[in-house]
């Protein structure tokens, strides 16, 4: 994940790392821009996590709700936006669809521009093994957007010169067991027999989404046998893919690292696309209804402003339109083709 934590306040900071640790996305929101009177200022920054929590400060009651839906869009879609709040809403510009401009509703007014950043969680590939496979495999995942691992059966040297920041990150076998990893991980375990149940089993402890055996059928039924004997549940050991990759028809060790890869870098998409079918269904009804008095988007499940009329409930920014709306709501609601639309 390249972090912007080194940009944020102590608080900020101590659950940007939290978040990266656990390899949990967010998205890291800062006022850019500032036209008073408005609450927030230029630098004020927020995070809003993956679960749609807002910790920070960017802007009072007309902000949030805006920000926290457009940062989470930002994290499903992994590509930044700016959002500018405005009582000035000009049409949108062609192509601009990473700049959303949004009615300022507020009784002060004001005008705010808000930069959302997504810090996704790079996908790792976890490559177990002293062999030219996993030499090809470290190789070739960097260019696929993989961060790399590579667990050795030896102990790394305990001096030395430190890795490149950008190379692979390197454990041993009691380094792996220790580790952290989130559900984008992948393993790949090719040890060509020297510690594959080791390694299998530290995998089966974690979330990883994909855990692949590089081994012989044969040699793979004598590895689940230990595994079974080590008390693993069949339903962890049914996580393991053997063979491992795609069936390419592969010879060379370089053509069996693309197979893997293939099938690493497909069930990658494919799990990206079940978080955001299960966001979805965990969302349930709208999480966001529109403020019939001035069209701004208010998100139902912390809503402080409510009324209900003719069997509807109606969602509001603040007091003021809430208000208003109560004194005469068939003013709000004919049409319901204009910025008041419910």
């Amino acid at each position: 994940m390249n972090s912007s934590a080194s940009l944020l306040g102590d608080p900020l900071l101590r659950l940007a790392r939290e978040l990266e640790a656990a390899g949990e996305p967010y998205a890291v929101a800062t006022v850019v821009s500032r036209r008073p009177p408005v609450s927030a200022h230029v630098g004020d920054k927020a995070i809003v996590t993956a679960d749609g929590r807002l910790v920070g400060w960017i802007g009072g009651s007309c902000s949030q709700p805006v920000v926290r839906r457009e940062a989470l869009a930002a994290i499903h879609s992994g590509r930044p936006r700016l959002v500018r709040l405005s009582t000035d809403v000009p049409a949108q510009a062609p192509g601009d669809e990473d700049a959303t401009t949004v009615v300022m509703t507020c009784p002060s007014g004001g005008e705010v521009a808000i930069y959302i950043e997504p810090r996704v969680a790079q996908p790792q590939l976890v490559a177990v093994g002293d062999t030219p496979l996993v030499q090809a495999l470290a190789q070739m995942a960097p260019v696929a957007g993989f961060g790399v691992v590579l667990v050795s059966g030896t102990s790394p040297p305990a001096a030395g010169p430190a890795p490149a920041e950008d190379g692979p990150r390197r454990l041993d076998l009691a380094g792996l067991a220790a580790a952290r990893f989130g559900p984008r991980t992948f393993f790949v375990v090719a040890s060509a027999g020297h510690y594959d149940e080791d390694a299998l089993a530290a995998a089966l402890g974690t979330p990883a989404r994909y855990i692949g055996l590089v081994a012989s059928r044969r040699r793979a039924r004598a590895v689940l046998e230990v595994l079974r004997a080590r008390g693993l549940p069949e339903a962890e050991l049914a996580r393991i893919r053997n063979p491992a990759g795609l069936d390419i028809g592969a010879a060379t060790q370089e053509e069996i690292a693309v197979s893997i890869l293939a099938e690493v870098v497909a069930e990658y998409r494919r799990g990206l696309w079940e978080e955001a079918a299960g966001a979805v269904r965990a969302a349930g009804p709208p999480q966001f209804a529109r403020d019939p008095v001035c069209g701004m988007d208010v998100e139902v499940t912390t809503a402080r402003h409510v009324a209900e009329h003719a069997g509807r409930t109606f969602y509001f920014c603040c007091p003021h339109c809430r208000h208003r709306f109560l004194q005469d709501p068939e003013r709000y609601l004919a049409g319901e083709d204009g910025p008041g639309s419910a």
